[in-house]
């Protein structure tokens, strides 16, 4: 099978209520994906534990922050649903909370192993596992998140690079 008929890697960001930490971590991410040249290798998207705010835009300090940083913040909420699992490659949680969620809404033990927490790609984040929830803060907390986004997707892509070349390699030994 060539790359280019090879399904897309894909790669799913869930928060809460997917309008704050969520979008953001697929725009830096997406942002990532096409400077590496991996358009459309890897396709990225984001959801919610809940659907609160299904079918609305981000929350309006997370578009001023990608905005302002030049990242694409246009964005609808939606609910992750546990059959979009056998869609994704990976599954990136904001917050252990999500995690635990997640990993409970998977329907089989293959499927709650593509959960992993975001920041856990990033070395030296041990008393800061979490990307915090800024919904009830400032502007300063979208920043916050951001500057805790950034670093991880850098290294989230590492990785998928790697299973991206890891899979090519093994496909080019068949």
């Amino acid at each position: 099978m060539s790359s280019s008929s090879r399904p897309p890697y894909r790669v799913c960001f869930v928060c809460t209520g997917n309008i704050c930490r969520s979008p953001m971590a697929a725009a830096v991410f997406r942002a990532r994906v096409a400077e590496a040249g991996l358009d459309g290798r890897v396709e990225v998207d984001s959801a919610g534990i809940g659907g609160w705010f299904a079918g609305e835009s981000a929350d309006t300090r997370a578009v001023a922050v990608l905005a302002a940083n030049d990242y694409e913040a246009e964005h609808i909420a939606r609910q992750f649903r546990a059959e979009w699992f056998a869609e994704r490659d990976l599954v990136i949680a904001l917050d252990r909370g999500h995690v635990r969620e997640l990993r409970r809404l998977a329907p089989a033990p293959e499927d709650a192993a593509k959960v992993r927490l975001l920041l856990s790609y990033v070395r030296g984040t041990g008393d800061v596992p979490d990307v915090p929830d800024p919904y009830d803060g400032d502007a300063d907390g979208f920043e916050h998140c951001l500057a805790l986004i950034e670093p991880a997707a850098e290294a989230l892509l590492d990785a998928v690079r790697t299973t991206l070349e890891d899979s090519q390699e093994a496909a080019h030994d068949r």
